[in-house]
C-alpha cells in the first residue's frame, strides 16, 4: 500500500507520505519557473514531489535530478520544426516518454499535468485506475494557441485539439487556470463545476527580480534603454516591436535610444534577419538566453519595457510572464491593449490600439521624455506584484486544489 486517504484527509498538507506527480512538456523543469514555484509549494505543504520534462538543451541537461527535495525525471525531446506534422513527432515522443517514467516513479496520490500539449492526461490513465486524482494545470488553451500560431482556421487539425482539449477536461478532478479568463473558458467549454476551477496566477520570483544600480555602458552610447523579454515564437510580437523601433526612429525621428531583445524560441533567427532588413542592426541587440544575473542587470537599467504581443485568440486571454517581471522590476511598459494585459498591470503600463504599430512607437517616445510618468508607473507595477500579484496569494488557491481534489477520494487507497 502506499497510503489511505479518508475522507477527513482534506488538507493539502495534513499527513506526510502524500506523493505527487507533475507532468511537464514544453519546458526543463527548474527552467520552468511556474512549475518550479508549484513544486516547492506543495515540497512546503510535506509532498513527496517528483516531475516528468525534457531536459534542456544547455541547462537541466541530466536525467535524473534532486533539487531542494524535488525530483525530476527527464527525457530527451526534440523541439518541433516544420509547421503541425512536427508537433505531432515531437508530442509522440513525448508521450511515450512520459508514460514510460510515470511507471518508474510509481502510484502517487494526485498526477497534475501541465499544457501544452492536451495529451498528458493520456499518460496519466495508468496512475488515475491505481487510485491517483487528475490535476489539469492549464497554462494554454491550445485550440486558440493553434490559430494564432498557424493561421490555417478551423481546419481538421483544430478540431483535434479541441477533441483533446474536451477530454482533458473530462478526465480532470480540478483544474487550475492561470487567469480568470482561462477560468472562465474551463467553466463554460470545459463544463467544470466552478467550485473545481482554481486561479493560480503565475509570478515572478521576487528575489529573482531585485533591482541592482543601473548600468549606463550598457545603453551603447543612446540616452535610453529598451527591452523585452521572453520568448521568440511566432505569436509573441516580436516582428510588431522591430516595426515599431523602425517607426520611432523613421517617424518620430528618435535615435537616442538602444534596445535589447533578451530570450530566444522558434522565430529567433528570424528576428534577427527582420532587424537587419529594417536597418536596426546597429541599435538591436540580440542576447538569446542569458543568465539571471545579466537579465537584472539589463532589466534595472532599462527606461522602457516592451510587451508588443499582438491581439490574437490567445493573446488577448493569456497572462504574460514578461509583463509581471518587468512590473517586479518597476518598468514601466508599453503593450498592444490586451484584455488580461490590462488586468496584470493596470495603470503600470500604457496600451496601444491592438496591433498598431505607430501607436506603440508613439507611445515608447511618450514614455521617453517623461521620466517622471516613468518613475510612477515602475511604482505602481512593484506595488501589485507584492500585493494582489503575489504568489503567496497563487500558494493558498494550489494548495486549496489540492486539498479539494484529495478530498475527492474518499475511502479509496492507492495501490502498489
Amino acid at each position: 500500500m502506499l497510503g489511505n486517504t479518508s475522507s477527513e484527509d482534506t488538507t493539502a498538507g495534513a499527513r506526510p507520505g502524500r506523493r505527487a506527480l507533475i507532468l511537464v512538456e514544453n519546458l526543463s523543469v527548474p527552467f520552468d519557473r511556474r512549475v518550479w514555484q508549484e513544486c516547492t509549494t506543495l515540497r512546503d505543504a510535506g509532498w513527496e514531489v517528483h516531475v516528468i520534462c525534457p531536459r534542456g538543451e544547455k541547462r537541466d541537461t541530466e536525467a535524473e535530478a534532486e533539487i531542494d527535495g524535488v525530483r525530476i525525471h527527464r527525457y530527451p525531446l526534440r523541439a518541433a520544426t516544420g509547421g503541425p506534422a512536427g508537433y505531432l513527432r515531437e508530442y509522440g515522443s513525448a508521450l511515450w516518454h512520459t508514460a514510460r517514467l510515470a511507471r518508474k516513479v510509481g502510484p502517487v496520490h494526485v498526477v497534475h499535468a501541465c499544457n501544452p500539449p492536451d495529451l498528458l492526461f493520456l499518460a496519466a490513465r495508468w496512475l488515475r485506475r491505481r487510485g491517483a486524482r487528475f490535476v489539469f494545470d492549464q497554462h494554454d488553451l491550445v485550440p486558440e494557441l493553434y490559430l494564432s500560431r498557424f493561421d490555417r482556421g478551423e481546419d481538421l487539425l483544430y478540431r483535434a485539439v479541441c477533441a483533446l482539449e474536451r477530454r482533458t477536461y473530462r478526465a480532470a478532478d480540478v483544474v487550475l487556470a492561470t487567469n480568470e479568463s482561462y477560468r472562465n473558458v474551463a467553466i463554460r467549454r470545459g463544463g467544470i463545476r466552478p467550485e473545481d476551477v482554481f486561479v493560480v496566477r503565475s509570478a515572478p520570483q521576487v528575489d529573482r527580480f531585485q533591482p541592482v544600480p543601473p548600468e549606463p555602458e550598457l545603453k551603447r552610447g543612446k540616452s535610453h534603454l529598451l527591452c523585452y523579454l521572453g520568448v521568440m515564437g511566432p505569436q509573441d510580437g516580436v516582428d510588431y516591436a522591430l516595426r515599431s523601433l523602425a517607426k520611432l526612429r523613421d517617424e518620430f525621428g528618435r535615435d537616442d535610444w538602444h534596445a535589447v531583445f533578451v530570450g530566444a524560441g522558434d522565430a529567433f533567427d528570424a528576428m534577427v534577419e527582420l532587424s537587419g532588413q529594417l536597418g536596426l542592426s546597429d541599435q538591436v541587440q540580440f542576447t538569446g538566453r542569458i543568465p539571471d544575473a545579466d537579465l537584472v542587470r539589463y532589466l534595472s537599467t532599462a527606461d522602457v519595457c516592451l510587451s508588443p504581443d499582438p491581439r490574437n485568440p490567445l493573446n488577448d486571454v493569456s497572462t504574460m510572464n514578461k509583463v509581471l517581471e518587468y512590473m517586479a522590476m518597476g518598468r514601466p511598459i508599453v503593450s498592444f491593449d490586451l484584455r488580461e494585459a490590462r488586468v496584470s498591470a493596470g495603470e503600470a503600463a500604457v496600451y496601444a490600439p491592438a496591433n498598431d504599430e505607430a501607436e506603440f512607437a508613439k507611445l515608447i517616445a511618450l514614455l521617453l521624455d517623461d521620466p517622471e510618468r516613468r518613475a510612477r508607473m515602475g511604482k505602481i507595477g512593484q506595488e501589485r506584484i507584492s500585493g494582489q500579484l503575489s504568489w503567496r496569494n497563487s500558494q493558498e488557491s494550489l494548495l486549496a486544489a489540492y486539498a479539494a481534489a484529495c478530498a475527492q477520494v474518499g475511502g479509496r487507497t492507492i495501490e502498489r
